[in-house]
């Protein structure tokens, strides 16, 4: 507002949920998604014959204790495959419940992200803690490494753990699919 002889008085509402985490971006089947470093415990690669399999679940070796290993494909509902004779990209998380290494596609680097958090109408979302977009807009989602735990020890218990599958590279370029999601606001 301005009064003449007073000056000029603005007023600026900022939002006071914006926040800013340094997040660890990942590729799951074509997609990005971001893990935030407050919540991961080691971002490694795995060699194959690192692995053991005690029980048809899958290890490897860190700091001389045993991490099963879980693919994010699984948690999430995803189909899909990671290419065969490469190192598995596996995130190291834990609570509680226990220690699991995610398999990931590919790590994609550190960022900083602006957490968007998710339309209170969807609910809570399992695993998934917000949103967020990359510098080139592309918008992705933040894991909520606590709630994956649960997941992961849900699936270890009822034995419904998959081995990490792996295919060959000519295999898994013809099995890639792009989605799309058409808005209309109008």
């Amino acid at each position: 507002t301005a009064q003449p002889g007073q000056g000029t008085r603005f007023q600026l509402q900022l939002p006071l949920t914006l926040s800013v985490i340094r997040a660890l971006l990942v590729e799951i089947s074509d997609e990005p998604y971001a893990f935030s470093f407050a919540q991961i415990l080691r971002a490694t690669k795995v060699e194959a014959a690192d692995l053991s399999t005690v029980e048809g679940r899958q290890f490897f070796e860190l700091d001389g204790k045993p991490i099963g290993l879980v693919e994010a494909r699984q948690i999430l509902g995803l189909s899909g495959s990671l290419e065969a004779n490469e190192p598995l990209s596996v995130v190291v998380i834990g609570s509680i419940q226990g220690t699991y290494g995610v398999v990931v596609d590919r790590f994609l680097g550190a960022r900083e992200l602006v957490v968007q958090p998710l339309d209170a109408r969807l609910g809570k979302i399992k695993d998934i803690s917000a949103g967020a977009l990359m510098e080139d807009g592309t918008p992705l989602l933040i894991f909520d490494a606590e709630d994956m735990v649960q997941s992961m020890a849900k699936l270890s218990m009822s034995d419904q753990l998959n081995s990490v599958s792996r295919i060959s590279g000519e295999t898994a370029i013809k099995t890639r699919k792009k989605r799309v999601l058409v808005v209309d606001d109008s």
